[in-house]
């Protein structure tokens, strides 16, 4: 049986977290005698496919890791589709209140992007500035099945 507690550290206690979580580049807060830890990422680059793959667990991934992004106060950078897997998360990112950036070649407009897109659109000229324009926006990296297919990645 699984029994939860409520910790309340010392003064001493509260020293130690403090500096292990600095060492860890975590930033601490005091909210209501709780302490809470602020994401050490504030925007996070998911490459997924433009399809919804072929296994339920592939879109169910992607809309786990948007509410997961959401639960942590973090926002999306993605391939800016409103199809696939990439339309699945960026949907589960902004209905959880979190800004989505999508970022997309001009010439995959007509066949990534179907109805109504979320968030900010930024369009690119080619994959290459579409792959930089992403990183710039971005504090790290997820792959979700779907982006290695993309020629314009060779080195990822």
């Amino acid at each position: 049986m699984y029994v939860q507690r409520t910790f309340t550290p010392t003064h001493n206690e509260k020293e130690i977290l403090l500096s292990v979580f600095k060492k860890q580049n975590c930033v601490l807060e005091k909210k209501d005698k709780e302490m809470e830890v602020e994401p050490k990422f504030k925007r996070i680059c998911v490459f997924c496919g433009s399809s919804a793959g072929n296994k339920t667990s592939y879109r169910d991934a992607a809309i786990e890791l948007g509410a997961e992004l959401v639960s942590k106060n973090i926002d999306l950078v993605y391939g800016g589709g409103s199809i696939g897997l990439m339309g699945l998360i960026s949907q589960a990112v902004y209905n959880g209140g979190r800004h989505v950036i999508g970022v997309i070649p001009k010439t995959l407009m007509p066949k990534e992007i179907t109805g109504e897109t979320v968030g900010e659109v930024k369009a690119v000229a080619d994959m290459h500035e579409r792959k930089a324009e992403m990183a710039k926006h971005s504090d790290a990296f997820i792959a979700l099945p779907g982006w290695f297919l993309h020629f314009s990645y060779p080195h990822f």
